[in-house]
């Protein structure tokens, strides 16, 4: 059996920040959509949003951090394309909260039954 470090573990929540830290705005929400479909460049996802340039680089660099997407570049052009192994480890990270919660909520069920029961 592996047991993670403290240091790992550390690692996995700082992880776990940056990730829904850049899934919790709508913009960057919309480039992932965007650079999920098909690989984009800056200008072009700047052309498609009512803000500046200069924020959509900002949104991307902050998805960038979070890994859901790299940019390369390609002569003058940065372009972005999306990351989809990152997507899937979010989507595991939720399956687990949803495993325990399920599990917390059938238990207080269980303990409310097990109380109206003894109540009659």
């Amino acid at each position: 059996m592996v047991v993670d470090s403290p240091d790992r573990q550390a690692e996995e929540e700082r992880e776990t920040d940056l990730l829904f830290h850049a899934l919790s705005d709508r913009t960057r929400r919309g480039i992932m959509a965007k650079v999920g479909a098909r690989e984009q460049s800056i200008s072009d996802l700047a052309r498609q949003y009512d803000v500046s340039f200069a924020a959509i680089q900002k949104h991307v660099s902050v998805l960038e951090k979070a890994s859901l997407v790299t940019k390369r570049i390609d002569g003058r052009q940065k372009l972005v394309t999306s990351n989809p192994e990152t997507l899937r480890r979010a989507t595991e990270l939720l399956a687990r909260y949803e495993k325990l919660w399920t599990g917390r909520i059938e238990a207080i069920d269980r303990l409310i039954e097990a109380d109206e029961r003894n109540q009659k």
